[in-house]
């Protein structure tokens, strides 16, 4: 049985992505590792400050301890402390938004980011720019900073955290093509914000699951290729 290694920095995405993990992966062991401090000491800093990217980098090597075949790195906001992790663990760390940032870079000219926080939206904005020159392409990137929603859902409204964000997607939707939803967490708004924006929504824990199938096909697919060489 193949281990996955889900590292969080909060508690709102494991139970859904467990059920995305349910149906896709049905059969690998999923370890999950919360530390919900994370995202709050990023939250205070208004960026990823030292000690958060120390915990994180011991967090990927506890994975890796625990037998970890793959590690998921589930938050947009450290998504680039997880690029530098790479060079440090010995097991394939995927993020949970690449496969959605590329998809997005691939398709579309005018992509929006849908953000409830500046600490989320600006990596994943530069994640999307990132993948847009890997694939030769330029595209324009339109902030879609939900000013207040976090700190509604945090307050315990979560119906203000909703219209914030549903509100914000209509705002941003007349100058995009697309619109990116920088935090897994929102997946669960995707059908309503298409809806709403009439535009394509794309969000990050389906695809970011089906990635993480795919590096393990790939690694079975590389084991299978020794056994045959022996």
């Amino acid at each position: 049985m193949k281990t996955v290694v889900a590292v969080y920095t909060g508690q709102g995405l494991a139970d859904p992505l467990k059920k995305v993990f349910q149906e896709l992966l049905p059969d690998v062991r999923l370890v999950n590792i919360i530390d919900d401090s994370l995202i709050g000491d990023v939250v205070k800093a208004g960026r990823v400050p030292p000690g958060v990217a120390r915990r994180l980098v011991q967090y990927y090597r506890h994975g890796e301890e625990l037998g970890a075949d793959v590690i998921l790195n589930t938050c947009s906001s450290v998504g680039e402390v997880a690029d530098m992790a790479r060079q440090l663990i010995g097991v394939p760390i995927v993020k949970i938004d690449q496969a959605m940032a590329a998809a997005a870079a691939a398709r579309y000219d005018r992509i929006a980011v849908l953000a409830t926080l500046p600490s989320t939206l600006e990596p994943t904005m530069r994640l999307i720019e990132k993948e847009a020159r890997a694939a030769g392409r330029d595209v324009a990137l339109v902030n879609g900073l939900a000013a207040g929603s976090f700190e509604a859902l945090n307050g315990g409204r979560p119906e203000e955290h909703d219209r914030l964000i549903l509100e914000t997607a209509e705002r941003v939707a007349g100058e995009a093509d697309a619109i990116v939803l920088a935090q897994g967490s929102m997946a669960r708004m995707e059908s309503k914000l298409a809806e709403a924006a009439g535009k394509p929504v794309l969000s990050s824990p389906r695809l970011g699951v089906e990635q993480v199938r795919d590096v393990l096909e790939r690694l079975a697919g590389l084991e299978g290729g020794e056994a045959g060489v022996r």
